[in-house]
């Protein structure tokens, strides 16, 4: 794969991958994704004496972490305000204090386990973009104050290029090299006795004890199960209406070592951007600036060279050390209606936990539902439960809810549209599109020898039809964020099964002329 369409981290990792998983398989507790919090929450779990299994359908951290542009913050996303406005002071305060907590218990792992992977304390800076409320930055450092965020306004960001007047200065932020993180995690838990399996999990069947179904009839019973697949495949509805998918865009590039200094800076742009510097592993090598943003809903847009190019001359005027761009990828993140994850018992289960909602913050959120789910599974009191329960319905945030609801409904007009070409013959090599072919809608896409690979472009979770992403050479699912690959294997859920094999029939002479 190019290197160059991967984060840093993604480039240069060594990703292992489990073993294959044996017939009557149990553990007390199995872990479903082996990503920040899939692995944080099975190392807490074993070090509270429970056995624990981890399932994967791909290599550990293969998924978001990898995609991750590492901020590690509790100078929340969507903003204290946001959060003070729709679940009250109380809980704002609490969502600082998780995070904070957060970014202490990274800190430890690392120093515990001599993971190295980079990880440093840096200052955040929030600056005002323009177009944006005069009174904004001050709203926030009132609402940052009252949750205990230590943030005070300072004159202007400490990049001299960077003139966007006064600032909003968090202390105690910080950042590190996800997946190095990660692999420590792992090795961690493996020599604590974890075991790390590879496997497609289709279904949790809830009970005592619960059973996780994977592909080929396997089986893993266990007392309780976490499922950390990002998005959740185990509820149809319930979750997906109150969190909406985006795809967020990063490029990396070069600038000569030491010439930014170590800091997190966010504005209150919509969406907003983000900006950190990756430093150089060696000594002949450049420091890397992180530019991200540009977000735009999963399966809605497939401009991905445009909002590249966005960032990048976002980025020239403020940042004019930068060199050339290295790295460009892309993400996925949740969000959900108030801006705070959903972490705790799936609704209506007795012994399946969620983690999912990231918000932009998947690698706190993440640590955050490591604490919190070991503490509900072992049966242990925590103060973060009501504020991240999966249940939970935030009525001042009713307006967005239905803003996303409306937006997913408006979906299925394609239902109605013309396909997006004539005919399959009339596709590229290197490209994809849905063909119409009778009452069928074909996702086809031309591979750059120019075979022809065939799916149903109907998403197997709730019946959307999927759009062709050029970037990713995936079908992403334009309702409610289900990607899959050429070959229709599911890349992200909530999908839990492939898109099936194309109806097909031999090309007719109206076929071919569209």
């Amino acid at each position: 794969m190019d290197q160059s369409a991967l984060s840093p981290w993604a480039a240069k990792a060594v990703l292992p991958r489990g073993e294959p998983l044996p017939p009557d398989t149990s553990a007390d507790v199995c872990v479903i994704g082996a990503g920040i919090a899939g692995l944080s929450a099975a190392l807490m779990l074993q070090r509270l004496g429970r056995s624990v299994a981890v399932l994967d359908d791909g290599r550990p951290g293969s998924g978001e972490t990898a995609r991750s542009s590492a901020h590690l913050s509790s100078a929340i996303d969507d903003g204290f305000a946001h959060v003070e406005e729709v679940r009250g002071s109380d809980e704002a305060r609490l969502a600082y204090e998780s995070h904070a907590a957060a970014i202490d218990l990274i800190e430890g792992l690392v120093r515990k386990e001599r993971i190295d992977c980079g990880f440093r304390r840096v200052d955040g800076f929030l600056f005002a973009a323009p177009g944006r409320p005069a009174d904004e930055l001050a709203r926030e450092l009132a609402a940052a104050a009252r949750a205990g965020a230590r943030v005070e306004e300072v004159e202007r960001a400490p990049i001299p290029a960077l003139d966007v007047g006064p600032c909003l200065r968090f202390r105690d932020q910080a950042q590190m090299d996800p997946l190095a993180y990660l692999y420590g995690l792992l090795a961690a838990f493996l020599r604590g006795g974890g075991r790390l399996f590879a496997g497609h999990a289709v279904s949790v069947r809830d009970g005592d004890p619960a059973v996780v179904e994977i592909g080929g009839g396997r089986t893993l019973a266990a007392r309780a199960v976490v499922v950390a697949t990002n998005s959740p495949f185990t509820t149809l509805v319930a979750m997906h209406t109150k969190q909406a998918p985006y795809r967020t865009f990063v490029v990396a590039a070069e600038c000569p070592r030491g010439t930014f200094p170590q800091v997190l800076l966010w504005d209150t742009g919509h969406p907003y951007h983000y900006v950190r510097v990756e430093p150089a592993a060696r000594p002949d090598e450049p420091d890397l600036l992180l530019v991200g943003g540009e977000d735009h809903k999963t399966g809605q847009a497939d401009d991905a060279d445009e909002r590249y190019e966005r960032l990048e001359q976002w980025m020239r005027p403020r940042f004019p050390a930068a060199g050339q761009v290295r790295h460009r990828w892309s993400g996925q993140v949740l969000e959900t209606l108030d801006g705070l994850a959903y972490i705790g018992r799936e609704p209506g289960a007795s012994n399946v936990y969620l983690a999912t909602g990231d918000s932009g913050m998947g690698l706190t959120h993440g640590t955050i539902a490591a604490m919190l789910l070991s503490d509900l599974i072992v049966g242990r009191e925590n103060p973060w439960t009501h504020l991240y329960a999966p249940d939970r319905k935030p009525l001042r945030a009713a307006g967005d809810f239905l803003r996303e609801n409306l937006n997913v409904a408006a979906q299925f007009a394609d239902y109605v549209k013309p396909g997006e070409a004539r005919s399959s013959l009339y596709i590229a090599p290197g490209t994809g599109a849905v063909v119409l072919r009778g009452l069928h809608r074909v996702a086809a896409y031309r591979d750059p020898e120019g075979n022809l690979h065939e799916r149903s472009a109907i998403c197997t979770h709730l019946g959307c039809v999927v759009h062709f992403n050029s970037a990713e050479t995936s079908w992403d699912c334009p309702c409610h964020g289900s990607r899959f690959g050429i070959d229709g294997r599911v890349l992200n859920g909530p999908a839990s099964k492939p898109l099936p094999g194309a109806w097909h029939h031999a090309a007719s002479t109206s076929d071919a002329a569209g």
